[in-house]
């Protein structure tokens, strides 16, 4: 029996993820900043462990407690929308911190466990905005583009250990609790020159019809870390298919 650890499982992508590899039989360590039981089936294949992935001493306690693992997927990220002037450096910051540095940070604690055993898989969980390029999110998706460069270099150098690398790309996915959980961090972000240019992005995004579920992402992930080619990119959701296949 394999085991997978997931970071952010509070909601979304990371909640779906941890309940498709639990029905599909392996253990699952479902990592979040505030551990909730609740959110989950009761297994003795489960463990949910409390991780910040943005504080080193965080991820240490949570990489003992978890013992061996086959399969990282670093999901936990976070939000942000607004218009790039109005948004504060100490921002800009804050969303690397998790997006970006947090993903690095973990494949740093994972890389030697899984280069000592010549096997093991990380999957990056990034966005279908690295895939095509979207107004008002600059910053989001300068963090998640960072990731896709980090993951096809990492890839190279892995594949000489016996470890493999992957990306998951979900499309827009608005049952997600993205911009729930950035109100706070969004306020102020769409200043007066650029409130009927963002009146007419939201507009646009309701009358999208091609959208990204949470099962398609749990499903990409689980493509993703059972792949044993080197297949690199695995778009999740029938709009970030589409974009790939554009691009």
């Amino acid at each position: 029996m394999k085991t997978v650890l997931i970071t952010g499982c509070s909601s979304g992508y990371g909640l779906e993820t941890a309940r498709h590899f639990l029905a599909n039989g392996w253990k699952v360590i479902a990592t979040m900043r505030t551990p909730r039981p609740d959110l989950l089936p009761a297994s003795d294949n489960l463990r949910i462990l409390p991780l910040d992935v943005t504080q080193p001493e965080s991820i240490d306690r949570a990489m003992e407690a978890a013992g061996p693992i086959d399969v990282l997927v670093n999901n936990a990220g976070i939000g942000l929308f607004g218009a790039f002037e109005a948004t504060p450096m100490s921002t800009v910051r804050e969303i690397f911190e998790t997006n970006t540095f947090g993903v690095m940070a973990m494949c740093q604690a994972v890389i030697p466990r899984f280069r000592d055993r010549g096997a093991g898989t990380i999957v990056n969980v990034t966005s279908s905005v690295t895939l095509a390029s979207f107004p008002l999110v600059a910053a989001y998706t300068a963090s998640k583009t960072a990731i896709e460069g980090f993951t096809a270099s990492l890839e190279h150098e892995l594949k000489a250990v016996g470890v493999r690398v992957k990306l998951v790309e979900p499309g827009y996915g608005p049952s997600t609790s993205f911009a729930a959980n950035g109100q706070q961090r969004m306020q102020g972000l769409i200043t007066k020159p650029y409130e009927r240019y963002a009146h007419e992005v939201f507009a646009g995004f309701g009358q999208i019809s091609v959208v990204t579920l949470a099962t398609d992402v749990a499903e990409g992930v689980w493509n993703a870390a059972n792949d044993t080619t080197d297949r690199l990119h695995f778009p999740a959701g029938a709009d970030a298919v589409a974009l790939a296949r554009a691009t």
